[in-house]
């Protein structure tokens, strides 16, 4: 995510919590930069939203308390959103933050969250897809990590197999 500034705005999400209480939560908050049309720019990696990623556009609706809504997608971005339970080391902040540097080297960027123990990968088209599916897949095989996809892309998909 770049630096917070006065373009920048929250977008609300609606999610459905599951029977087991997952997400931990019924709506997630996330920046955009707005488009000044109705739409925004999503400027942050989702934790638990499914569907979207960093840069996609979103249509808005603004309620009677100002809070701005999420709607359709309008333009995805082409990025995509993965997620990791991170195991090793109990998920301590230094295993995070390893897993987010070796992501890193293969072209995503993201961020931890103590709580949950999760790390937020944002993964562009540019990235090392191949090599970024096979480091998931070998990490959840040697119990490192349990892994989801947040939001993926036709390219995305394709890794799987190869």
């Amino acid at each position: 995510m770049t630096n917070i500034s006065t373009d920048h705005v929250k977008v609300h999400f609606r999610m459905e919590v599951d029977e087991e209480g997952w997400p931990p939560a019924g709506v997630e908050s996330l920046w955009a930069v707005g488009l000044g049309d109705g739409t925004v720019r999503l400027d942050n990696t989702p934790w638990f939203v499914r569907g979207v990623a960093s840069d996609d556009i979103i249509r808005v609706e603004v309620d009677d308390e100002g809070i701005r809504w999420a709607g359709e997608t309008v333009r995805a971005s082409e990025n995509c959103t993965i997620r990791l339970i991170v195991l090793k080391d109990g998920g301590t902040a230094a295993a995070r933050q390893s897993v987010l540097e070796i992501f890193h080297s293969l072209g995503t960027t993201g961020e931890g969250i103590e709580k949950y123990r999760m790390v937020a990968l944002d993964v562009p088209p540019t990235a090392n897809l191949p090599k970024i599916r096979q480091l998931l897949e070998h990490g959840d095989a040697k119990g490192w990590w349990h892994w989801e996809e947040g939001c993926v892309t036709a390219a995305w998909k394709a890794t799987a197999s190869e």
